[in-house]
């Protein structure tokens, strides 16, 4: 397949940025317009997070994050109906809905992929979803005109090579063991990491997971297609949080996620794109 995703990632400036944020924190309203903000800022793909009571792959700030979400109602299917609210706002660029696989489980794989189709979402990337149960989960996605992302973590050689044979829109190299979360450094060995697996990757790849300030994106200059940003985004909106549920002190807010979205895109010259 070559669909809105990988066309976004491809033609994008360097490095893509992929920022995530989750669907309902602190409140629908202050969602959409975070996710406007943010393709205002330069994002390229956006990943929208479904708040889940047990996230295993998690740090406490996404953590947090989905427990705040979920006491305030959010649930699957009110996530994904907020992907149409930001398209009628002006969001067009490629959205991926985050989840884990209970969610889909419950709901029943085709009818999220039915849902996940009308309600304009381009994408799906299930954290905890083995290589060895994932065709299944692609077929159905691809049978909806959706994209499975594909994860990558050090593995062995053939087991990358497995992974990236089935990967779609974008590769995401998880950079650092662990849970997701703020880091000082990179983890050893990243670069030379990100290099074997775009070495056997058909698609862009992107590097996530302890990303989290303009240091990371430069350090991984001319290694990694992009970068994806979730919990220093999502560490910033916790801050503002009450600040972003008003409608009052919410554009001031706004701002404070957008300087750190124009940071961690502006790190390197624009590339010409591709037509």
């Amino acid at each position: 397949m070559n669909t809105s995703i990988e066309k976004a990632a491809a033609n994008a400036a360097y490095p893509v940025f992929i920022p995530f944020i989750m669907a309902g924190d602190p409140n629908e309203e202050a969602t959409i317009e975070t996710a406007l903000t943010l393709q205002e800022a330069g994002a390229h793909i956006l990943e929208l997070g479904i708040p889940y009571s047990d996230p295993l792959a998690d740090g406490p700030v996404i953590q947090e994050a989905a427990e705040r979400s979920l006491a305030g109602g959010m649930t699957l299917k009110k996530a994904l109906a907020l992907v149409p609210k930001m398209r009628e706002r002006g969001l067009n660029i490629p959205v991926v809905i985050f989840t884990y696989y209970n969610p889909v489980y419950q709901m029943g794989l085709e009818t999220f992929a039915k849902a996940a189709a009308e309600n304009e979402a381009d994408g799906l990337l299930i954290p905890d979803l083995p290589l060895e149960e994932s065709e299944v989960v692609r077929t159905s996605m691809n049978e909806h005109g959706l994209e499975l992302i594909s994860l990558v973590a050090p593995t062995s050689k053939a087991r990358i090579e497995r992974i990236a044979q089935g990967a779609q829109g974008f590769l995401y190299i998880v950079s650092s063991l662990g849970v997701t979360g703020t880091r000082d450094e990179l983890a050893e060995g990243t670069r030379a990491f990100i290099e074997e697996v775009k070495a056997v990757s058909p698609v862009p790849a992107a590097a996530g997971f302890g990303i989290s300030k303009p240091e990371h994106v430069k350090a991984l200059e001319g290694a990694a297609d992009g970068v994806i940003v979730g919990s220093a985004i999502v560490r910033i909106i916790a801050q503002f949080e009450e600040e972003l549920r008003e409608p009052e002190t919410r554009p001031e807010a706004l701002e404070k996620v957008k300087a750190l979205a124009v940071s961690l895109v502006t790190m390197t010259p624009m590339k010409d794109e591709v037509t």
